[in-house]
């Protein structure tokens, strides 16, 4: 049997929960688990598919209500119809250790040794770090894995950042606003969030900030609490700025930093964060390390040979890591 509360901040009861709780009766009917309501707090018992159900559906039709003032019952219907066909597999496969997140697309799962290590050490540890080539789904997993906790209420929001250094780090000479100026540097994180949730969930989790993709530059100064912090594209980061991003740390948070030592773009690849951090807090209880390669890369099954002969490539010229031409990492 598995618990999970939600608070219910100006939430009017009678609005959610329907004339003689008509809405609450039919959502035990339709999803299963018992819902409670004590005082201020929504308590939801059941089995984990049912929970995991009743959290996402609750979720939904607060914002709703939030939004609209009011609870139609066919809205309620609506919502039900897209939790109980969207925890489907949710239910069935649980029990699974590889299953990270199930979307809009369906199960994302841990596919490789690698994958599946990546995984156990997010759940396990605070803070942790993926450091391998472009396409071996670190990025893409720990949007997954943000997300996962998001619709478990582990945490309340998600932060997801990368350094601008293509653009210098104050991005102050290009034209336009701000969502202008960083939209193609934070493009593959908005490009994973949208297959995972679709434009109008991911598009309402922004306007509500539960969900902020931003500049690295842009976390000066921030404590953040009960938060999932990502930061991509670590190897561009400077000695300085990793710095910053690991103390935004505040209660409840658990920090992913994902990079490539291989594809650094700074003027002086010897100042990456990522590759000095390594050094600095290995060994350190919370902070996990995972290393990938090219047997974890998932794309077009030629990635994973030009990986191989460029790093052949290196060898033979004694290139250092970091001195390479950097392409766009996707995941």
């Amino acid at each position: 049997m598995l618990e999970r509360r939600i608070a219910l901040e100006d939430v009017d009861p009678l609005a959610l929960f329907g004339a003689n709780d008509c809405h609450l009766r039919l959502i035990e009917q339709r999803l299963g688990g018992t819902v409670i309501v004590r005082g201020n707090t929504l308590i939801l018992r059941g089995d984990p598919g049912e929970v995991r159900a009743l959290e996402t559906l609750f979720q939904e039709l607060l914002y709703l209500l939030k939004r609209n003032e009011r609870l139609l019952p066919e809205d309620v219907a609506m919502v039900l119809d897209l939790v109980a066909l969207e925890n489907t597999p949710v239910r069935e496969e649980a029990a699974e250790e590889d299953l990270i997140f199930v979307g809009r697309q369906g199960p994302i799962r841990a596919r490789t040794p690698h994958q599946l290590e990546y995984w156990r050490k997010v759940q396990a540890h605070d803070v942790v770090f993926a450091i391998g080539p472009a396409g071996t789904g670190k990025t893409y997993l720990a949007v997954a894995m943000a997300l996962a906790a998001l619709r478990r209420n582990e945490v309340s929001r998600l932060i997801l950042s990368r350094p601008a250094v293509e653009a210098g780090e104050s991005l102050g000479f290009l034209p336009g606003d701000l969502q202008e100026k960083v939209d193609p540097y934070l493009r593959p994180l908005t490009d994973a969030l949208l297959e995972m949730l679709g434009a109008e969930k991911l598009r309402g989790l922004m306007e509500r900030r539960i969900i902020e993709v931003i500049p690295l530059a842009y976390m000066r100064g921030r404590t953040l609490n009960n938060a999932f912090l990502i930061l991509d594209e670590a190897q561009n980061a400077t000695i300085g700025q990793m710095k910053m991003f690991l103390t935004r740390l505040g209660r409840n948070t658990k920090a992913v930093i994902t990079g490539d030592v291989t594809q650094i773009d700074l003027s002086n690849p010897s100042e990456s964060g990522l590759v000095d951090v390594q050094g600095v807090l290995q060994g350190i209880p919370g902070i996990a390390f995972v290393y990938f390669d090219r047997t974890d890369v998932l794309r077009h099954r030629l990635v994973a040979d030009i990986i191989a002969a460029y790093e052949r490539g290196q060898r033979r010229r004694g290139t250092a890591p970091g001195a390479s031409a950097s392409t766009e990492e996707g995941w």
